[in-house]
């Protein structure tokens, strides 16, 4: 069983970052929106809440740290066509695509978004 139940995140600026969740978060599957005024909600298939899903709201104040998101790739194909999207849409690729030590099989790439949050998509076997 996946326990994720949904993230909410902070950016410290809205207008700047909002572009980059709207391309990427479909292609990771988030696909339905419930925005709010304070809040951005980008959700997954089934039904709320149990649906995972993805918030942001804004924190002027929020200063990114080394705090990392993960997804899931279902191949090296998936990894390498979201460091593509990413590179597109104003983020910034930290490392990768590549095979990384953690693991015979483990291909990653490390980004951040335009306002400095980490994050990794990554596919392995093992």
């Amino acid at each position: 069983m996946n326990r994720f139940s949904h993230i909410d995140l902070r950016v410290n600026d809205m207008a700047t970052v909002l572009p980059f969740y709207e391309k990427l978060l479909p292609e990771l599957g988030f696909t339905r929106t419930f925005h709010s005024a304070n809040w951005k909600v980008f959700a997954a298939d089934g039904e709320l809440p149990s649906a995972a899903y993805f918030a942001i709201t804004e924190d002027r104040e929020h200063r990114p740290n080394d705090n990392l998101i993960g997804f899931w790739a279902q191949d090296r194909t998936e990894v390498d066509r979201i460091a593509e999207i990413v590179k597109q849409i104003g983020g910034k690729i930290n490392d990768g695509p590549r095979l990384f030590p953690i693991s015979p099989t483990y291909y990653a790439v490390y980004f951040e978004d335009p306002c400095g949050n980490k994050y990794e998509m990554l596919h392995r076997l093992n």
